[in-house]
């Protein structure tokens, strides 16, 4: 199902400015049961992204229900709605479409990797925003791929640890839950927000901050999170094998529960 602007359609024109340029944002979010999990999250994050871009946003409402349009038929999936700029016919397009989920990788590996772009703490007005110009990302991704990895871990050029490519990280350290905090520009992800929450409800502290790589080599329980790996637990970082607890397992049990009752 691929929806633009309302219309069922697979053509998007070549003069749009995603594909000269990259130019827009976009939201994915789980469907269960045709069912859209945490939408009204997602369509907040996607205006927060698109004031950040100067781009114009249809009404939530026709939002809503091209999201549900697209998710109906298609039980458990993922929904990814694209807002673009246009071109000089349409001033800014809405692409929504459903994608079956993509497989997690078993075990999940991850291969710290520099990540120049990425802010990192510094100033920058696009910090945080979900635009479409993953290249860079893509690029590490692929980097970590080819030396045998399922995906990257993005690090400073000082070794702070920062986010994956698609994902937010999080680990156990001295029975604390710690994650790197959304200062450092990485992304306010509803799928880590959500599982601070539920670490809280288990009765697990929460430290949100800059930490360096070496922390990893005295935690447990490496978890990446995000709205296809949901809570995956992370076997490999580079060298380390992270042993794990039954925090991992309580996480995620708690979060498919929250996911699969969900109706917002």
């Amino acid at each position: 199902m691929i929806l633009v602007d309302g219309e069922a359609s697979g053509c998007v024109p070549a003069t749009d400015s995603t594909v000269l340029r990259g130019d827009g944002v976009f939201e994915a979010l789980r469907t269960s049961d045709g069912v859209p999990f945490a939408l009204e999250e997602h369509l907040d994050r996607l205006e927060r992204s698109a004031h950040a871009m100067a781009l114009s946003l249809v009404d939530r409402e026709r939002l809503r229900s091209w999201v549900g349009q697209a998710a109906e038929p298609h039980g458990d999936a993922m929904v990814r709605i694209l807002v673009t700029r246009g071109d000089d016919v349409s001033n800014g397009r809405t692409i929504v479409l459903s994608l079956p989920l993509p497989e997690v990788p078993d075990p999940f590996t991850i291969l710290p990797h520099r990540a120049p772009w990425h802010p990192a703490g510094r100033p920058w007005e696009l910090a945080g925003v979900k635009t479409l110009s993953y290249a860079p990302n893509v690029a590490a991704s692929r980097v970590a791929e080819q030396a045998g990895y399922s995906d990257a871990l993005l690090i400073s050029d000082d070794d702070t640890i920062l986010e994956g490519p698609t994902f937010c990280i999080g680990w156990l350290v001295e029975g604390r839950f710690e994650t790197p905090s959304l200062d450092l520009g990485v992304l306010a992800s509803i799928t880590r927000a959500q599982a601070i929450e539920l670490t809280r409800s288990l009765g697990v502290g929460v430290v949100e901050g800059r930490f360096h790589l070496d922390r990893l080599e005295s935690a447990t329980d490496v978890i990446a999170m995000s709205t296809v790996k949901q809570v995956t637990q992370v076997r490999r970082c580079g060298g380390l094998e992270p042993e794990t607890t039954d925090f991992t397992d309580r996480l995620r049990r708690a979060f498919e529960a929250l996911a699969n009752g969900s109706t917002s």
